[in-house]
């Protein structure tokens, strides 16, 4: 799969509380070139349009913050992806905050119309909040809500204007059902997203569950789970892994996660699912960091996902 492999970089920050996931793409580009790895040798590498520049302006919007500005990222995050699988490429998209993974969605859904998604969530959060839910109003919280299309009104805690609501509105795809998305090491949550996993009787397999019951049985769990979907995605957080096994380099570490062999176990098997037509790989932040090293370890993963991929 060599030559369909399509590198993405997606630059943008706009939904992120600490400012610094916009340069991971490019630390780990740094760390590659540290190591003299041929990761990016011969490799085109497509750059998303960031709207970063909204941060420099006031924010009008305190229970979605710079929700005007993401409409742009979803617009071109959208586009990037649905060119690159139309082309028949595999997007292998390193983005800045999770957020953008909405627009992803969109343009996964663009490229496929019709066709149900199923995504494995690689996560230590569930990022369910809505502008009507979320105590920080970031929009990384948020980008399963938009591709499930929920607001959540029966937890509301904010009320919200009525811009706010016609942005989210459009921010919201719809693209995934429920039953068609399973998250895995997700274990920091707020009531407000307990609710919805539970009215939705949405998966989780923590980390516990994926050390006791084995990768090999919890992958076939997953595969059953998501029969009746046409094509996959996986989305993969850094802070789905312990930060004391990796680096504190990203957004909001939480312990107690994945080290980074399980996750290049976990994404192999993903990977080697036929119906997985995109990854992405996100909140890296140099800034937080100490010597570029959880760059350093998103790019040991990301080797070990292209040598999967080649031999796919």
């Amino acid at each position: 799969m060599k030559s369909s492999i399509q590198f993405i970089f997606n630059n943008s920050e706009l939904g992120a509380g600490t400012r610094g996931a916009s340069l991971g793409a490019n630390a780990i580009l740094v760390a590659a070139r540290s190591k003299a790895s041929l990761l990016f040798k011969n490799r085109s590498i497509q750059t998303v349009k960031n709207f970063n520049e909204f941060l420099d302006r006031e924010n009008t919007f305190p229970f979605a913050k710079h929700i005007d500005g993401m409409l742009d990222v979803f617009e071109a995050t959208s586009k990037e992806i649905s060119n690159a699988l139309t082309e028949k490429k595999f997007p292998l998209i390193i983005a800045g905050d999770h957020c953008s993974a909405g627009g992803t969605i969109k343009g996964i859904q663009s490229a496929n119309p019709g066709k149900r998604i199923g995504v494995v969530w690689l996560d230590a959060h569930s990022d369910l909040h809505s502008p009507y839910t979320s105590p920080s109003g970031n929009l990384h919280g948020m980008p399963i809500a938009t591709a499930l299309g929920v607001d959540n009104l029966e937890s509301q805690r904010n009320n919200i204007d009525s811009i706010t609501a016609n942005s989210w509105n459009k921010l919201k795809s719809s693209a995934l059902r429920p039953e068609d998305l399973v998250y895995m090491g997700v274990r920091d949550t707020e009531k407000e997203e307990d609710y919805l996993i539970q009215t939705l009787n949405l998966k989780n397999f923590t980390v516990e569950d994926v050390r006791s019951l084995g990768i090999s049985k919890v992958i076939t769990d997953i595969s059953a789970r998501l029969v009746s979907c046409d094509i996959i995605y996986v989305s993969f957080d850094v802070d789905s892994m312990d930060p004391d096994l990796t680096s504190y380099g990203t957004g909001t570490p939480v312990k107690g996660g994945f080290s980074p062999e399980e996750i290049k176990g976990i994404l192999k098997c993903l990977l080697l699912f036929p119906k997985t037509i995109a990854l992405e790989l996100v909140e890296v932040n140099p800034c937080l960091d100490d010597k570029n090293k959880m760059a350093e370890v998103a790019l040991d993963i990301l080797e070990h996902i292209v040598e999967v991929l080649e031999q796919k």
